[in-house]
């Protein structure tokens, strides 16, 4: 239901795409798929080229559209079914490893209202009011079509009295007929709710307002007349050159903070879901198409698998994500603007899901080796595949390609996060993770001291109101919708003690990142040395397995982690107290599930 759509349409069973000649498949092969192929995107209607379309895949859907009527020029797949039903054209051998994982999903009980057709017995049931104004007409006079999606269409209008007289504004016109399922109700409700909720960021699509009648909903945004990001890209040849890139990435890294800072997801991050607001070089850029978009709670995992497959992180594959799913759709466009090239390519859907899970993004072929080291890292740890190890957005616009005196770095859920989990924290993690503290470097402390400032810190320390006042700064609708503000009761300790800079070092690192820089082990090892000055004590087995809340099997694999010579920690045991018994084994336990 989104504002921005996919080339990718269904038309006689296949699905038929523009040719994005300028996107290259990774080590530049010939003829490259649509560069918005949908996993189960919702589809939706902006201004787009008309270009020649040519076959990609079949699908097993018959065209939604009625005898006679030609096929739109839209980019994503109208979305079909959702969790607890598989995903449209699923890549069997995931999908069947994950249902040998997590066993099959039981549907729901009576009839399933996505087979029901248009007009049944199914759609008549359903509750199309919205309780929107009733009055457009009177209000927009509508004009020509800039675009078309599988349930409706954008068109551009103008205001004919109130406050948006004589301006120009998109509206997007949602056909109640397509609405044959309560999700499909709900997608549009809840699009409408989320551009609400949201609307004030500079880089966010304006919402003003929605409406409906009999037949249609109308939702009235902000007119952005520059293009699709895409378009950019292709009218370069296909990459940009670094500074260009960074100046896109820090609109899209911005942005995106501001929506996971409040709980939202966006789900389908893609150069076609940015457009600009005119045509200038240096015109601002929107993110639209909230259509796939959902709240989330701080410590809530969604498990539908929605977005575009060439940007779908591993973990929504894995049915287990949350926000870290943007970042990885974020590194793909980083790769995109650099090289010119997808990082994770294949000709079927199946294909693709095969290469996101197993693949590694090639950076050795042109131009690779003449991007700067910086740019390579910054894309790196973007596209781990390991979600608890992906840079946030706040610490991408800390990132040293990216930091400038000039890019503010926003507050970070993270850190509230983080935090929870230190101040209820036993003793012994508290010491190892300020000794780790002790040996952070001068990149990590840049994201860090910005971070505390953002706290406001009085006298050098913060307190649980520092958190507090931050958060409800930058707080929106959507933040109550998403709990976000839940946390701060679980942040209660805080309200008992002060914590100062050092302290809140240590409370707000994450190992799991940590661990991906290119000198972690020195990183732990000089940890290790301020810990056995400071925190290491003598323990047991069964203390260690109790504070790591592992049962009596694990004694066995814990052999190594106590010294024999006065029973305290050993550096291996160091470790793996910090990160808990999965170190390093992500990627394995991917492997195995394929």
């Amino acid at each position: 239901m989104g504002h921005c759509c996919s080339k990718n349409v269904a038309v006689n069973n296949e699905t038929v795409s523009a040719d994005h000649g300028g996107l290259k498949p990774p080590h530049h092969a010939a003829s490259p798929p649509p560069s918005g192929h949908s996993v189960s995107g919702a589809s939706d209607a902006t201004p787009g080229r008309h270009t020649p379309a040519t076959s990609f895949s079949t699908s097993p859907f018959n065209s939604p559209l009625p005898a006679g009527v030609a096929p739109s020029p839209a980019k994503t797949p109208g979305r079909k079914f959702r969790w607890p039903l598989p995903p449209p054209s699923p890549a069997k051998p995931i999908m069947s490893a994950l249902l040998r994982r997590q066993g099959k999903a039981k549907p729901k009980d009576g009839p399933i209202p996505e087979e029901q057709g248009e007009g049944g017995e199914g759609e008549r049931s359903l509750d199309k009011s919205f309780g929107y104004g009733k009055n457009f007409g009177a209000k927009f006079e509508i004009g020509k079509e800039v675009g078309r999606g599988h349930f409706g269409h954008t068109c551009w209008a103008k205001g004919k009295k109130g406050e948006l007289k004589g301006q120009s504004v998109a509206v997007k016109i949602i056909s109640k007929a397509k609405m044959t399922s309560a999700i499909a109700i709900e997608d549009v409700r809840r699009e409408v709710k989320m551009l609400k909720a949201l609307s004030g960021h500079k880089n966010l699509v304006k919402f003003y307002d929605a409406f409906e009648d009999v037949n249609n909903v109308y939702i009235v945004m902000e007119l952005c007349e520059g293009g699709e990001l895409l378009d950019r890209i292709l009218d370069r040849g296909g990459r940009y050159p670094e500074d260009d890139a960074k100046a896109i990435l820090v609109q899209i890294l911005d942005v995106v903070a501001f929506c996971h800072l409040q709980g939202v997801v966006h789900r389908d991050l893609k150069p076609e879901n940015f457009l600009f607001v005119s045509k200038d070089e240096d015109a601002v850029m929107k993110v639209i198409d909230f259509g796939l978009s959902d709240f989330v709670r701080p410590d809530q995992r969604l498990n539908d698998i929605v977005g575009s497959a060439y940007y779908v992180a591993p973990e929504v594959l894995h049915r287990s994500y949350s926000v870290e799913g943007d970042l990885w759709s974020i590194g793909v466009i980083s790769y995109i603007l650099l090289c010119g090239s997808r990082p994770f390519w294949a000709r079927t859907e199946s294909g693709i899901f095969r290469s996101v899970l197993r693949a590694n993004p090639n950076f050795d072929d042109s131009p690779w080796p003449s991007i700067s080291p910086e740019a390579k890292d910054f894309v790196k740890r973007l596209l781990n595949k390991d979600h608890r190890k992906r840079m946030t957005a706040a610490q991408a616009l800390a990132h040293p390609w990216l930091r400038n005196e000039k890019i503010a770095i926003p507050l970070d859920i993270l850190i509230y996060k983080l935090v929870k989990s230190y101040v209820r924290a036993s003793p012994l993690k508290r010491e190892a993770l300020k000794a780790l503290s002790k040996a952070l470097t001068e990149d990590e402390l840049v994201y860090l001291r910005a971070q505390f400032s953002l706290l406001e810190p009085k006298d050098g320390y913060i307190w649980l109101e520092n958190f507090r006042v931050a958060l409800m700064k930058n707080a929106t609708e959507a933040m109550k919708e998403s709990r976000v503000l839940d946390i701060l009761n679980l942040l209660e300790p805080l309200s008992y003690k002060k914590m100062d800079f050092e302290e809140f070092c240590a409370a707000a690192i994450s190992v799991y990142q940590l661990e991906v820089h290119q000198e972690w082990d020195k990183i732990s090892t000089t940890a290790f040395e301020y810990f056995e000055e400071t925190g290491n004590r003598i323990i047991t087995v069964e203390e260690l397995a109790q504070e790591m809340s592992l049962g009596p099997s694990a004694y066995s694999l814990m052999g190594d982690w106590i010294r024999k010579s006065d029973g305290k920690l050993s550096l291996v045991g160091y470790t793996k107290f910090l990160h808990g018994v999965t170190m390093r084994s992500s990627n394995t336990r991917q492997r195995q599930l394929v």
